[in-house]
């Protein structure tokens, strides 16, 4: 029995898991506006999917995928402040989307029954940041950017 005083680690345990769903996700730039809040699903943490709140900025290229991104904002700060990543990488949190939300169902359905251990928190290791502030999936990644 875990102690009541127990939480979970604030580094997440890194378990690579494939990501079928975000490479094929159909989400054009589009689809995002300038001061929409968003979420970049990145594991499980308690039986919930978990990610980096940021929010939408402006229009930017996304050299790794060469098509139309975002920069985003972390309003957390951190080593990287501001961000750019492909619009499939983002998930509404400030307006009920359906395109998003069924993503989102796609994504629990997905990931949260081979993550169910109470007090985890699970960096699936679909994501890195290049060298130019480049958020990148691991399905996008190029040699060289």
């Amino acid at each position: 029995m875990i102690p009541p005083s127990w939480t979970p680690p604030t580094t997440p345990a890194f378990v690579p898991t494939h990501d079928p769903l975000t490479p094929a996700r159909d989400i054009t730039n589009q689809h995002f506006d300038t001061g929409d809040q968003v979420v970049v699903l990145k594991g499980v943490a308690d039986g919930e999917l978990w990610g980096d709140s940021m929010r939408v900025v402006a229009p930017s290229w996304h050299t790794p995928t060469d098509e139309d991104g975002w920069r985003l904002r972390d309003p957390t700060g951190g080593a990287q402040t501001y961000v750019t990543a492909h619009p499939r990488y983002l998930v509404h949190l400030s307006r009920h989307c359906p395109d998003c939300l069924i993503y989102l169902r796609a994504m629990e359905d997905h990931l949260l029954p081979k993550h169910t251990g109470p007090n985890t928190l699970i960096d699936c290791g679909w994501y890195s940041t290049t060298a130019l502030g480049q958020l990148v999936h691991i399905a996008d990644a190029r040699s060289g950017r």
